[in-house]
């Protein structure tokens, strides 16, 4: 964001508005007003000087905002898949239109971004999880021609730092045989978050191990009502593994921070799900 002609315009209202110029000294009619004193102008100066730093914070800039990370890929879906590796059960579809990643699935889906990230990195896009219309026992996908009763929005998921120590150097070795399926992720070494998983009643963070365990510790199991899913809302998701700690933000909120004694400096990243329509926008990765 090329902050300059922000800055200057807002330096041009702090002199032209109304509501942020000291006093004139004449009134419309071009009658002198009573002089205003040396203490006055220097309030009204530091008011308006108050208002346009708040119109600073609240858009970011200036010293005390965070610094921009370095970009290093971004994907806004305008093309093909080329980016991206798709492991997806029988029973849906992968595809871009519009500027989404457009992800249908029944049985199980992980959308792996191809190349490999380093540590420190920050993962953020936008993910949208949409109902999808259930006919007998044969999942289906809302259209214009479906109808029918509407399954719960569910598993906003995703993987980062992830590797399979049976090939760490490369997550797409063959022979490594994974379908879609849940159960063949387990032997990752990875953070996770399931958000809004288990028919969108839990949100959980992960460590898996490397090892076929997936550990889960209390303090990051959440079941309240505002931590899960609500449908048709547009999410802004923030990954971060930085300084040793795996973050995951959500519209802005910080959900789970976990410290990691072993943390994991490089891996892949997947989008994950099951059971659900999702429609994901402006995919960006760079450094905090």
């Amino acid at each position: 964001m090329n902050r300059k002609p922000l800055l200057r315009s807002l330096g041009i209202l702090a002199l032209s508005s109304p509501f942020l110029s000291l006093p004139a000294s004449a009134d419309a009619g071009g009658r002198r007003s009573p002089p205003v004193s040396a203490a006055r102008k220097r309030k009204s100066g530091a008011g308006a000087a108050i208002r346009v730093a708040g119109l600073l914070l609240a858009l970011g800039v200036g010293p005390w905002a965070a610094a921009a990370g370095h970009e290093l890929y971004r994907d806004d879906f305008a093309g093909d898949l080329r980016q991206w590796i798709v492991e997806q059960m029988p029973g849906g579809a992968v595809t871009t239109h519009d500027g989404a990643l457009d992800i249908e699935t029944a049985r199980g889906c992980t959308v792996w971004f191809r190349t490999p990230l380093d540590a420190p990195v920050r993962i953020s896009y936008e993910v949208t999880p949409l109902p999808r219309v259930v006919a007998s026992d044969q999942p289906a996908f809302r259209s214009e021609a479906a109808s029918g009763p509407l399954s719960p929005v569910t598993d906003v998921n995703c993987f980062w730092m992830a590797r399979d120590l049976r090939s760490p150097a490369d997550l797409f070795a063959p022979g490594l045989k994974r379908t879609g399926l849940l159960s063949d992720y387990d032997i990752l070494l990875t953070y996770y978050v399931g958000f809004g998983s288990n028919n969108n009643t839990t949100t959980r963070f992960r460590r898996y191990a490397g090892d076929g365990t997936r550990p889960l510790l209390p303090a990051y199991d959440r079941r309240d009502s505002r931590f899960l899913l609500t449908p048709s809302h547009p999410y802004h998701i923030t990954l971060v593994a930085q300084n040793g700690v795996a973050e995951f933000w959500r519209d802005g909120e910080r959900i789970f921070a976990f410290p990691d004694s072993a943390p994991l400096t490089r891996g892949w990243f997947g989008f994950r799900t099951v059971r659900s329509h999702l429609l994901i926008r402006h995919f960006v990765v760079e450094t905090p």
